[in-house]
């Protein structure tokens, strides 16, 4: 069970970060590296925060799926994290950077749902079967943790280090690619 007045401690730490766009000693120190329950609290509290306050809930990121980057942070699984529409971005639109820390930008593969996803844990067949179509997408990450210096409960309490998205303007359905094989430049 998470500390209720831990959770909400280093969530407004984190909010706070991410409001005067200063950076934070990693939360680890106050997590246990093996903690994920206490990190996923910490996000939904800053999750919580957001939607009380208007924002909007548009869709859901995961992390951390590379094989080197789980390496390199020492973890064996994926994170995930929220993503609301004041991230959103379209096909050349541009993004102020003086709203960012120490944004850093991913290639990635958007699957817009046309179905709700409505079971604790899915199958691939049952993400294609909800999945509309795909989109080009660029991720832009940004750490409120000082110098990227996360693990994963850092990054986890951080909202999987989102920040913001861009979409393509071309949707493909599922069944004109490859998932696995495709490219971007």
């Amino acid at each position: 069970m998470s500390d209720p007045k831990l959770v909400a401690a280093l969530a407004a730490r984190l909010h706070e970060a991410e409001a005067s766009r200063n950076v934070i000693e990693p939360v680890r120190g106050e997590i246990a590296m093996d903690d994920i329950a206490t990190a996923y609290a910490v996000q939904q509290a800053n999750v919580d925060l957001r939607v009380e306050s208007g924002e909007r809930i548009v869709g859901r990121k995961i992390g951390l799926t590379s094989l080197a980057v789980q390496k390199q942070l020492g973890v064996d699984q994926p994170d995930f994290g929220a993503l609301f529409a004041s991230m959103a971005y379209g096909d050349a639109q541009a993004i102020p950077l003086s709203q960012l820390i120490q944004p850093k930008v991913e290639a990635e593969i958007a699957l817009v749902l046309e179905h709700d996803l409505t079971f604790e844990k899915h199958t691939f067949v049952d993400i294609l079967r909800a999945s509309a179509y795909a989109l080009a997408a660029i991720e832009v990450v940004d750490s409120r943790i000082q110098n990227w210096d996360i693990r994963f409960v850092d990054t986890v309490a951080d909202n999987a280090s989102s920040a913001r998205f861009v979409v393509g303007s071309r949707p493909v359905p599922l069944s004109q690619i490859d998932l696995t094989a495709c490219a971007m430049e």
